[in-house]
């Protein structure tokens, strides 16, 4: 629950008007934008208000932080929260912004063998309040570079799956009936994902879905709202799932 002093400080940060010259960064950087009805266009609107209140934006390697930059990432990020009640990402702090693909340190397990070493990225999600991504990855995706891909709603998904304190691939859901769906439909398709790839059968979910649980919800969530028509005509329950966690049907509103 909010308290009443942030409530209040929020309700007068959504009753600004939106500056006229952010509304062409959210057309071209959230693709439903302009199918959405005008009330969810102006909740959308607020939601980034507030976002850009509160989260601070940070350039990396020498990138200047733009109304451009923060903008776009704003409302893709957003774009999650539509309909949805619940706070504005409260654990997230700050958005460190690369121009390019980053360098991190990694770990990972073959066998009884650990392995360290660094590893190209362009988004990270840390439960630790902060969100790294590339500025000319996420300039590709709202320019459609890359059809399903969307690495702003890649990492902030992952940020609504740590809200329980863990990333399991299951964020906040309620109530335990509606875990159990979700268990049993996701559990499902990750695993005949898997079975796919195992096979080297050609899949249209990307294969990087198939890392974990908690990578197969962010994989799919990009292509709930990039190709939305598309995983509802492969994968209904899945997309079904989808539309009761977002409170959106993205491929009614394209159809």
């Amino acid at each position: 629950m909010l308290g009443f002093l942030k409530r209040h400080r929020r309700d007068a940060v959504r009753a600004r008007p939106f500056p006229p010259d952010h509304v062409p960064i959210v057309s071209r950087s959230v693709h439903l934008y302009s199918a959405l009805p005008p009330a969810d266009r102006a909740e959308l609107e607020g939601l980034i208000q507030v976002f850009l209140d509160e989260k601070r934006f940070e350039g990396a390697a020498g990138l200047v932080i733009t109304d451009e930059i923060r903008v776009t990432i704003a409302a893709q990020a957003c774009l999650l929260l539509l309909h949805r009640d619940t706070d504005i990402y409260p654990d997230l702090e700050t958005v460190l912004v690369y121009p390019h693909a980053f360098v991190a340190r990694t770990t990972h397990r073959e066998g009884l063998v650990v392995i360290e070493g660094p590893e190209a990225r362009v988004g990270e999600s840390w439960q630790r309040g902060l969100v790294i991504v590339a500025w000319d990855e996420v300039l590709g995706d709202a320019r459609g570079r890359r059809p399903a891909h969307n690495v702003v709603v890649h990492e902030f998904a992952h940020q609504l799956d740590a809200e329980d304190g863990d990333v399991t691939g299951a964020p906040k859901l309620g109530s335990r009936a509606r875990y159990v769906e979700w268990a049993h439909v996701l559990g499902d398709e990750y695993h005949a994902l898997g079975e796919r790839l195992a096979r080297g059968r050609a899949t249209d979910i990307d294969a990087y879905g198939a890392t974990s649980p908690a990578e197969f919800f962010a994989v799919v969530s990009e292509q709930f709202f990039e190709r939305p028509r598309a995983l509802r005509k492969t994968h209904p329950a899945l997309y079904d799932e989808l539309v009761s966690f977002y409170r959106l049907d993205p491929a009614g509103l394209r159809a």
